[in-house]
C-alpha cells in the first residue's frame, strides 16, 4: 500500500511537491484553506491529483504519512497544531526535493539581498555554459524540477519559511547574506529564533560542503558556533580583516581578492566588479557571495568579470526605470524595512528627492537620519499615515510632503531634483495602504515615470 503525502497549500512550492510525489509513487491529497490559482488547478486536474479548496478536511488530512506544508502557513494555524499534536512529520518542498535530486544545490538566505544573490550567482553559472537550474523562493519550484532532474546544479533562494521544516536537507554550498530583525511575529518576537532557523541552511552540512556568510554581520558573530562546524567556511567581508581569514573580501572600490583556501597560504586572485551595474554596498556584498558561489562552481575569473556585464536584477531592486532632463529615476519598491532602504540611501552618492512610506512594521529611523541629512533634499511620504516618517525626517531634510498618489510624487519629485540627482522610490515600508503588494507599487511608479517622460518629450516637440 502506498504511503500517503497531504500537500498544504496549492501554491508554485505546493503544486511541485504535489507533482514530484505523484512521481515518486506517493497516494498524494492537495489541501488549500483559499482558493486554488486556475494555473494550479489546471496542473493538479491533467495529472489527476485529487485536491480541495477552501478548506482543510482534517478527518483525511490526518490520515497522511507526512505532510508537506507551504511556508506561507504559520506553526499556530489549527491545521498544523492538529498535525503537531498527531506527530504526523511535516517537511518543506524543499526537503522532499533535497531527498529525489543528484544535482549540487547551490543555497541562499538572508533577510536581504537573497533574490538578488541567487540571480546573479544563477546567471554567472549559467554564463559560463555549466548545466544549472533555478529554484526556491524566486518562484520556480525546485521539487518540480527535479523530477526530470536535468540539471547539475541549482541555485535555489530559501527564506527562513522554506527552511523553518528541513530535517535531513544537504546544500552542497550555502550561504547566509546577513541576519536582521524581520518577520519575528513567526518567531515569537526572537531573534535568536529567526537567527536558528536561517542556520538550519549549513546544519546538515559536512566537510565536502562549503558555508559562504557575512563575516561583517554582527547577528551572524553572535549565532554561528564556527568552530563546532565541520564544513568548509568561506567568510566574506567589504574589508580585509586581521582577524579573519577571508575567502572574499574587497582590496579596492571594484576589486576583489578570492581565496578559496583561507588561512592556507593558497593562492589569491583579484576581480574586477567594475563592469556590474549594481548599486550600493549591500550590493556588493552580494557580489561578493555570488562571485565565491561560482568560483567553487569552478567559474574562471575571466568568466565572472563578463558576465557581470550582462547581469539584469529583479524589478523593484535599486531599478533604473528612467531619466528625465537630467534627473535619474530609480525603483526601489522592494525596499519594505528600515535595512533596504538605508542600503539604497548609503548607496546613491547623488543628491536625492526620496519617494517613501507606506504601512509602518514598528519601524525605528533612527540609523537613516545621518543619511537623510547628508544626502536628502526632498521627502515625499507616499502613504495613508505619514505621520510617524515627518516626526523622524521633519527637522532633517530641507522639504517635506505628503501625497496618495504616485503620479503625483514622480511629478513632484521631478519639480524637487536638479540635473545629476536622483528620485528614489525606496519606501521603507510594506504596501498594503495603497497598493497590492510591493510589485504594484513599483510597476505604478515606472508607468509613471514613464508617462512623464512621454509628456516631456511631447512638450519639447511642441504638440
Amino acid at each position: 500500500m502506498s504511503k500517503k503525502i497531504v500537500i498544504l497549500g496549492s501554491g508554485e512550492s505546493g503544486v511541485g511537491a504535489a507533482l514530484l510525489a505523484q512521481a515518486k509513487g506517493y497516494d498524494v491529497f492537495v489541501s488549500d484553506g483559499g482558493p486554488l490559482k486556475p494555473a494550479y488547478r489546471e496542473k493538479l486536474d491533467k495529472a489527476g491529483i485529487r485536491y480541495e479548496e477552501g478548506q482543510h478536511t482534517l478527518a483525511e488530512i490526518l490520515q497522511a504519512t507526512e505532510v508537506v506544508k507551504s511556508p506561507g502557513i504559520p506553526e499556530k494555524a489549527p491545521v498544523v497544531q492538529a498535525l503537531r499534536e498527531k506527530q504526523i512529520p511535516i517537511i518543506s518542498e524543499i526537503e522532499l526535493a533535497g531527498r529525489y535530486t543528484r544535482a549540487r544545490c547551490i543555497c541562499i538566505t538572508g533577510t536581504n539581498g537573497k533574490t538578488t544573490t541567487t540571480l546573479l550567482t544563477y546567471h554567472l553559472l549559467k554564463e559560463a555554459g555549466l548545466s544549472v537550474g533555478l529554484a526556491g523562493n524566486v518562484g520556480f519550484s525546485l521539487a518540480e524540477q527535479v523530477i526530470e532532474d536535468p540539471f547539475d546544479y541549482y541555485v535555489v533562494e530559501l527564506s527562513s519559511f522554506q527552511l523553518d521544516d528541513t530535517h535531513d536537507f544537504q546544500p552542497w554550498v550555502s550561504v547566509l547574506l546577513n541576519i536582521t530583525p524581520d518577520h519575528l511575529d513567526r518567531y515569537d518576537y526572537s531573534l535568536e529564533l529567526y537567527a536558528q532557523s536561517k542556520l538550519r541552511i549549513m546544519r546538515n552540512q559536512d566537510s565536502a560542503g562549503y558555508f559562504i556568510y557575512n563575516a561583517d554581520d554582527e547577528n551572524i558573530q553572535r549565532y554561528f558556533q564556527a568552530a563546532l562546524r565541520p564544513v568548509q567556511q568561506l567568510p566574506f567581508s567589504l574589508h580585509r580583516r586581521p582577524d579573519y581569514h577571508l575567502a572574499g573580501y574587497y582590496t579596492e572600490e571594484t576589486t576583489v581578492c578570492v581565496d578559496l583556501q583561507p588561512g592556507y597560504y593558497s593562492k589569491t586572485e583579484e576581480i574586477s566588479t567594475a563592469a556590474s551595474p549594481l548599486i550600493g554596498q549591500h550590493n556588493r556584498q552580494n557580489m561578493l557571495a555570488a562571485l565565491l558561489c561560482a568560483r567553487v562552481a569552478g567559474v574562471e575569473a575571466a568568466q565572472i568579470e563578463a558576465a557581470l556585464a550582462t547581469f539584469h536584477n529583479a524589478d523593484h531592486r535599486l531599478q533604473p526605470v528612467g531619466q528625465i532632463n537630467g534627473v535619474r529615476f530609480i525603483n526601489d519598491s522592494k525596499a519594505t524595512n528600515v535595512e533596504a532602504a538605508w542600503y539604497a540611501l548609503d548607496g546613491i552618492r547623488q543628491p536625492i528627492v526620496w519617494i517613501a512610506g507606506g504601512t509602518d512594521k514598528g519601524n525605528d529611523y533612527t540609523t537613516l537620519i545621518p543619511l537623510a541629512q547628508s544626502r536628502v533634499k526632498a521627502l515625499i511620504c507616499l502613504g495613508v499615515d505619514n505621520a510617524k516618517l515627518g516626526e523622524a525626517f521633519g527637522a532633517v531634510v530641507p522639504h517635506l510632503e505628503e501625497t496618495q498618489s504616485v503620479s503625483y510624487a514622480v511629478r513632484r519629485g521631478l519639480e524637487l531634483a536638479q540635473p545629476g540627482d536622483v528620485v528614489l522610490l525606496s519606501p521603507c515600508c510594506a504596501s498594503f495602504d495603497l497598493f497590492k503588494n510591493y510589485e504594484d507599487r513599483g510597476r505604478q511608479f515606472t508607468t509613471a515615470v514613464q508617462a512623464l517622460a512621454d509628456d516631456q518629450t511631447r512638450e519639447e516637440a511642441g504638440e
